[in-house]
């Protein structure tokens, strides 16, 4: 509530007037011997009660504005308790949630502090210290969660900002302030982009808020910087001339002013000249194409927009596999094809509600960053193409740990001896892995160098729960995408039987729109497969998948 919030100076400047006052009447204590000083006294009274009335008229209007920040807090908690994790699910919650612990929360500290209430800070110190708490960090990986989740799912800023997600609505409205913040956040991040489209967002609710929560002055001055950046100088000062008008005296706008009106001087001497000078505006509705399996084409896949022909539908098959294994001729493998050469399949029903349980209870307190490997040390460190939290689990530690281990070998015929403990995953806001192979490549020296098992030849990947939407895993350069189904596992070699990789097994994890997106992988190494896996390209028959 940053627009018309209780101005912390004014209530300072009060109370210390209080404070002179008092002093005055101290150090001029014999005011009683003297009627013409009992008058003056009167003169005292009228400043203290005026400055007393208006000390308590902003403390009022201080409680007024924490009550209403109670309200807000309030009414989303009781909603959120009502299936939290649903609640959480939702990109829109998750961000506003994070907001409300941050941004928010900071005003009403600011409010609190200015109450003499060390006892209440105190727990709100032990608090932050002792709970779990978001940080400014957390803040803005929201937000550019957010903006990510606009980005790949075409989603208009109007619509994320009423709570609908491809026309559905979740949640309740973003206020003109949460669009400020995500648009603050977004020029944090010099994404000048989305700063136009979440400050103009932001404009246009405070035009219907009764009791506006940010001042236009702050969203214009935003506005103005990021259209000049983005190459419009033209509407860059008309926005500050704008600004202007609410604030006369604004130093950083006054001196932008005289900037773009020097540039656009510039280009009227150009155009004398013969030049061109035409101003290069982003169009905000078209992002670039990096190629045929570049970026858009990834982004077309997450939303559905890629599918494999008719052709190469028409060859995959679903069938039942048992590879004559007792247990198999009882209960066979239901295997769906995903695609042929690479080959990629689905394995239905593979995990028990009772071992998803058990997987997401034991990896849960585990949970850290989601690491990837630097090419040039062979080091794990964090990054932003991969937004997730991941944990390890051992064989050895649960009998249902076990038994997926065992059953990865059953699926795939190969041997769990050098194979990785079970990764288990949980993806954030709007969280994605962006394509990538899951084998090491040949400059990749260092990769797995210290598990001295090679390579990994084969992944299987299981999903854990359902996603309402988004979450799909894409193979961009095939055209494949699977999408993720509770109990079932996909299935692929990432090297070819000579050894090398296979760069068609190149993926990505697409972002999770809403729902929450539970997956676990089991990567096989070479070492000990030697005599497993069948030395030929041919298609595998129904007794064996490899």
């Amino acid at each position: 509530m940053t627009g018309s919030r209780v101005n912390k100076m004014d209530v300072s400047v009060l109370i210390q007037s209080i404070l002179l006052i008092f002093c005055a009447g101290r150090v001029h204590s014999e005011v009683f011997t003297a009627l013409a000083d009992l008058e003056e006294l009167l003169q005292t009274e009228s400043s203290l009660i005026y400055t007393l009335e208006n000390y308590i008229r902003a403390e009022e209007e201080k409680l007024d504005y924490l009550k209403r920040y109670a309200h807000i807090y309030k009414s989303q908690y009781e909603k959120a308790a009502e299936d939290v994790q649903v609640y959480v699910a939702n990109p829109i919650n998750a961000y506003t949630l994070v907001k409300r612990l941050t941004a928010d929360w900071k005003e009403v500290e600011n409010l609190i502090t200015m109450d003499l209430s060390p006892d209440y800070m105190e727990n709100i110190t032990y608090i932050k210290e002792n709970m779990k708490f978001p940080t400014d960090e957390d803040l803005n990986g929201a937000a550019v969660a957010l903006t990510r989740l606009q980005d790949t799912y075409r989603l208009e800023t109007s619509s994320l900002a009423r709570g609908e997600l491809n026309g559905i609505k979740y949640s309740s409205e973003l206020s003109a302030a949460d669009c400020f913040e995500l648009g603050r956040q977004s020029y944090n991040n010099e994404d000048y982009y989305h700063t136009q489209l979440w400050m103009r967002e932001a404009d246009s609710r405070l035009n219907r808020e009764a009791n506006e929560t940010v001042g236009r002055s702050d969203i214009l001055e935003y506005l103005a910087f990021s259209t000049y950046k983005q190459g419009n100088i033209r509407l860059a000062l008309d926005l500050t001339n704008k600004l202007l008008e609410i604030l006369p005296t604004h130093t950083r706008a006054l001196g932008n002013k005289v900037y773009y009106e020097d540039e656009l001087q510039k280009i009227v001497e150009e155009k004398r000249k013969g030049d061109d000078g035409s101003e290069a505006i982003q169009n905000d509705e078209i992002k670039p194409n990096d190629g045929v399996h570049g970026r858009e084409f990834y982004e077309q896949m997450c939303r559905g927009e890629i599918t494999l022909s008719d052709a190469k539908l028409s060859k995959l098959k679903c069938r039942y596999l048992n590879k004559n294994h007792p247990f198999l001729l009882i209960a066979p493998f239901k295997v769906e094809e995903a695609h042929h050469k690479p080959d990629i399949f689905i394995f239905h029903d593979v995990l028990a509600d009772s071992e998803i349980a058990t997987i997401r209870r034991m990896a849960q307190p585990r949970f850290r960053r989601a690491t990837v490997q630097n090419t040039d040390t062979g080091e794990l460190e964090i990054a932003q193409y991969r937004i997730s939290k991941s944990a390890w689990l051992k064989e050895e530690e649960h009998k249902h740990i076990a038994d997926v281990s065992q059953r990865v070998s059953d699926i795939t015929g190969l041997t769990m001896a050098t194979a990785e403990e079970l990764q288990v995953v949980n993806y954030g806001i709007g969280g994605h892995y962006e394509p990538h192979f899951d084998f090491a490549r040949k400059d990749e020296l260092n990769a797995f160098k210290s598990l001295g098992t090679g390579n990994r030849i084969a992944t299987v990947l299981f999903y854990m729960t359902d996603v309402e939407q988004g979450g799909a895993t894409v193979f961009p350069s095939i055209s494949v995408t699977l999408w993720p189904k509770k109990g079932a596992a996909a299935f692929w070699h990432n090297l070819h039987p000579s050894g090398d990789g296979d760069k068609m097994t190149r993926h990505a994890a697409c972002p999770v729109l809403t729902g929450s997106k539970w997956v676990s992988n089991k990567w096989i190494h070479e070492r000990g497969q030697e005599f497993l896996r069948p030395c030929t390209l041919d298609r595998p028959n129904e007794d064996f998948v490899a």
